[in-house]
């Protein structure tokens, strides 16, 4: 007879919060992006598990809505996307690791060559019969990865390095693309009009999200949008996509606390009226990050419960949070409070956190049930 399986179902009611993941906003914002690209290619960054949503299903659902090209910070994370996209063309962005050339091509994932050493490790690979195929990062002024252009302008020298190293798309990432009139972009744009005339007939890509804003000349043959995908904010000062993840977590006790009080640890902040407060099951443990609290010298962010907002008291702990509902009447035990989604924004929550979007969505723990919506 079959046992059968005594592990419990994570649900809402046994975690305490909850993810909501509308995967068709996120196919409709690749979607509206790849619009915006014309005719360059419009690939996806699923890495940090798709910017904490779920590689797998994010994955699906981009394929399913046309994208063919996928980029990853590590191999672990391409074998990931590998499984639910067959076909699909995988880049590792972090670059050939030391040793594991042919577990690349075993995998059918194509690392990005960032540096000589790599390049070396590669060129040997391929000289004894490896058959993988890979990208070449050339850094155009971010100064993190890639070789430099006095390097790309060396290896150009060899005509036959292309073909030899299996080379398939030539790349660079702009530093300050959310920062439309900052001069670096200009700058790195010409560097890399320039890399394209050095390797002559391999595809070009430069534009993250807030690159493909930038307009047609950075765009090249194939741009390669993150944050945008996942509701986030990619330009100063305009508007982000639809949103594709809302976080809310249960209000577990409501409490009477006179004014003059303090609330949580380290009695960070002083109550100047008397207020109800909601305790939340959330905390830093499941990626609201702690610098989100408030004290009496600094507000923190603040949460929607029944379409009112409802500032955070005090600091944030591991497993618990607290928010002011006094102003909110029917606040009740077991309501489901919106800590960022639709009405709260993921980046108004993030500078309340003195930190960014990105940091928040791959920050979000596993004590979350999940709940995908549109198709898996």
């Amino acid at each position: 007879m079959e046992q059968s399986d005594p592990t419990p179902v994570q649900t809402p009611a046994t975690t305490g919060n909850r993810l909501t993941i509308d995967l068709g906003a996120l196919a409709r914002n690749w979607q509206a992006l790849a619009a915006q690209a014309g005719t360059a290619e419009t690939a996806a960054a699923v890495k940090g598990n798709a910017y904490g949503i779920g590689a797998e299903p994010a994955a699906r659902a981009l394929s399913r809505a046309g994208c063919r090209t996928f980029f990853v910070a590590l191999p672990e994370e391409g074998f990931q996307v590998r499984a639910v996209a067959p076909e699909a063309t995988i880049y590792v962005l972090n670059g050939l690791a030391s040793g594991v050339a042919a577990a690349h091509e075993a995998g059918n994932i194509r690392p990005v060559i960032g540096s000589l050493d790599e390049l070396r490790e590669w060129s040997a690979y391929r000289a004894a019969g490896g058959q993988g195929q890979a990208a070449l990062h050339v850094d155009t002024g971010m100064n993190r990865l890639g070789v430099t252009f006095a390097e790309a302008l060396e290896l150009a020298s060899d005509r036959g390095l292309t073909e030899r190293l299996g080379l398939t798309l030539v790349m660079s990432h702009l530093a300050c693309g959310d920062t439309p009139a900052h001069p670096l972009n200009a700058r790195q744009l010409a560097t890399m009009q320039d890399v394209r005339a050095l390797f002559p007939g391999l595809p070009v890509s430069l534009a993250n999200t807030a690159g493909i804003a930038l307009g047609h000349d950075y765009h090249f043959n194939l741009v390669r949008p993150g944050i945008g995908l996942y509701g986030g904010p990619y330009i100063e000062g305009e508007p982000p996509l639809e949103t594709v993840v809302t976080a809310e977590a249960r209000i577990i006790q409501i409490r009477d606390v006179p004014a003059g009080e303090t609330v949580g640890y380290g009695a960070a902040q002083t109550l100047t009226r008397a207020c109800r407060i909601a305790i939340l099951s959330t905390g830093y443990a499941d990626g609201y990050h702690r610098s989100a609290g408030a004290t009496d010298g600094h507000p923190g962010a603040s949460v929607v419960l029944h379409g009112h907002r409802a500032p955070l008291v005090g600091r944030i702990s591991m497993d618990l949070m607290a928010i002011d509902v006094t102003d909110i009447p029917a606040a009740r035990r077991g309501d489901w409070v919106e800590l960022f989604g639709p009405n709260m924004p993921v980046a108004e929550v993030a500078t309340a956190a003195r930190t960014i979007s990105y940091e928040l969505l791959t920050s979000l723990g596993g004590r979350y049930a999940r709940h995908y919506r549109g198709a898996l």
